[in-house]
């Protein structure tokens, strides 16, 4: 016996969620469009659609939507042009562009093509391209199923954290084990994966603004004022602790990404 746990219990229990992960990426693997990269999402399309629709419309009645119709025409333009390029990655979308009245600088897409849009982050994106960076990068989110992937993932530690528990329930360093298990498995597992789908929106979004029209060179552009506009809030969080990439890191990314995106730049007139 290892700290009150039997070395065979421990093992079946490890074998049974190895098991169980395996039978997951059998019946769940799919590729993500234009870069092709593997991901376990075992949550059905019609199932993420919904509840991206159930909490867009709970967004639209708690927050104030902008009246501006300047404001509105240019995010359904953009929005337009992107998803239109995005289609034949995501046929069955229900594309849904809304300007949110917030000094938040800030968009996100929910699963299904919700896109919001946080009238604080318009001084940021200062013309039709930025505006085309962020909402190619929102539509990449819904594109590449990234929701239904993170709810894949937290099913998938969530099991795994259940059967540390039950292996561990004689230990009398049961609480230190579950500690050390919620922490790694966010350092390890979660928060590099999160940093790992905002660098691909990051890429699939570079080449949806370009097939659209417009500039990718833009992108670059907007991250340096974006970050920018973070130094001077104070951000300053570590980066393994971070969601996201670091501003700099996502600009190198971009401009070694770029090289790709011309070439599939064509001017709209």
């Amino acid at each position: 016996m290892v700290g009150g746990v039997k070395r065979e219990h421990v093992i079946g229990l490890l074998a049974a969620g190895w098991i169980a992960a395996g039978a997951a990426l059998m019946t769940g693997c799919t590729a993500v469009p234009v870069t092709g990269r593997s991901q376990m999402n075992f949550i059905p399309v019609g199932q993420e659609m919904q509840l991206g629709l159930s909490e867009f419309d709970k967004m639209k009645k708690s927050v104030p939507i902008s009246k501006d119709p300047k404001l509105n025409a240019l995010v359904q333009k953009v929005g337009q042009r992107i998803a239109a390029v995005a289609k034949s990655d995501m046929p069955d979308a229900q594309w849904e562009f809304v300007v949110f009245e917030s000094k938040e600088a800030n968009a996100f897409c929910l699963p299904g093509g919700k896109v919001g849009i946080y009238t604080g982050i318009l001084p940021i994106t200062k013309d039709e391209a930025g505006l085309a960076t962020v909402m190619g990068h929102e539509v990449a989110h819904a594109v590449a199923r990234h929701g239904g992937e993170r709810m894949s993932q937290a099913m998938g530690l969530q099991a795994i954290g259940i059967g540390v528990t039950a292996a561990t329930k004689e230990s009398k360093y049961r609480d230190l084990i579950n500690s050390g298990y919620g922490m790694g498995s966010q350092l390890a597992v979660a928060l590099p994966h999160s940093r790992m789908q905002e660098s691909e929106a990051d890429e699939i979004g570079l080449q949806y603004m370009a097939r659209a029209g417009y500039q990718p060179a833009a992108a670059v552009d907007f991250w340096q004022r974006f970050g920018e506009y973070n130094r001077a809030q104070g951000g300053d969080t570590a980066w393994f602790l971070r969601t996201h990439p670091t501003d700099q890191q996502r600009v190198e990314n971009l401009r070694r990404l770029l090289p790709k995106a011309q070439a599939v730049y064509r001017p709209q007139p």
